[in-house]
């Protein structure tokens, strides 16, 4: 799944801040899952994150740094910009509402751990910088100097996308592995993983989770939120986590604050963007 676009984005800010282009990215979503793929207004953006709370010339910004990465194309309709979806765009969101909608977003998928080693001359820090970001988006922590390592079975060529065909010849090793009973992988997880940040973002989740806003916006910033509480949850096995791990309340928070807004914030897009 190629999600570095994701990834990198919401990195560009704290946590406990919503990155206008997280939010952006949310707003999108939910436009592509209702089947809306025409080009939209700027406006429409604009007041959308406005009532998140990000000011219009922030979103500008933000809208225009997405045109120039690739996620969107810019257009000019006589006085005014609309924006759409590229097919990078979609592909993006796509693949990243797999999870977003899992019934189960924090458990890993498959057994056993996947391992990751790579090499990447150091002249090309943004690409070493690209495949870090990827490979945390996908649940993988280094363990050891140049070992990276991710719980259950990850589709790594789905999750570099058009990356991997930047790297070097033989940069990137893979393989899977189990751990053996006398040398358990359970301590380097705890080390590699910080468990204490993990479980604070999901509680963070679930304490502020009590907002007032237009349904649309609230969605969009219940989403943004999910997108980045799923960035920080590698989806390590129940066993290391602990009966008291937070993640099944944060889900079923989610999963009721989405239910609740989500006719009213359809009817709002209705309202504002007329069907194709």
């Amino acid at each position: 799944m190629s999600v570095t676009s994701v990834q990198s984005l919401s990195r560009e800010v704290e946590a406990t801040q919503r990155a206008p282009q997280r939010l952006l990215l949310a707003l999108l979503g939910e436009l592509l899952e209702r089947g809306i793929s025409r080009p939209v207004r700027a406006s429409f953006y604009l007041d959308v994150l406005e009532s998140a709370g990000v000011a219009a010339p922030t979103t500008r910004a933000a809208l225009d740094r997405m045109a120039v990465t690739g996620l969107l194309s810019r257009a000019r309709v006589g006085r005014g910009v609309e924006f759409a979806l590229t097919d990078q765009g979609r592909t993006v969101l796509e693949e990243a509402s797999e999870r977003v909608h899992s019934p189960h977003p924090f458990d890993p998928v498959g057994s056993g751990w996947t391992l990751v080693t790579f090499t990447v001359p150091e002249d090309q820090r943004t690409l070493r910088h690209r495949l870090r970001a990827a490979l945390a988006w996908e649940g993988f922590a280094a363990v050891r100097d140049g070992l990276w390592i991710a719980p259950g079975e990850v589709d790594l060529v789905a999750a570099l996308g058009g990356l991997k065909e930047e790297l070097p010849a033989g940069a990137v090793i893979a393989f899977r592995a189990r751990d053996l009973a006398a040398f358990p992988v359970a301590d380097a997880a705890r080390t590699a993983w910080d468990l204490a940040r993990i479980r604070a973002a999901h509680e963070r989740f679930a304490m502020e989770w009590n907002t007032e806003a237009p349904p649309l916006a609230a969605l969009t910033m219940l989403v943004a939120d999910w997108l980045e509480l799923l960035r920080s949850d590698p989806r390590l096995p129940f066993d290391y986590l602990g009966e008291d791990w937070p993640a099944q309340r944060t889900t079923e928070i989610y999963r009721a604050r989405r239910a609740a807004w989500s006719a009213a914030a359809a009817e709002a897009l209705t309202a504002a963007i007329p069907g194709d």
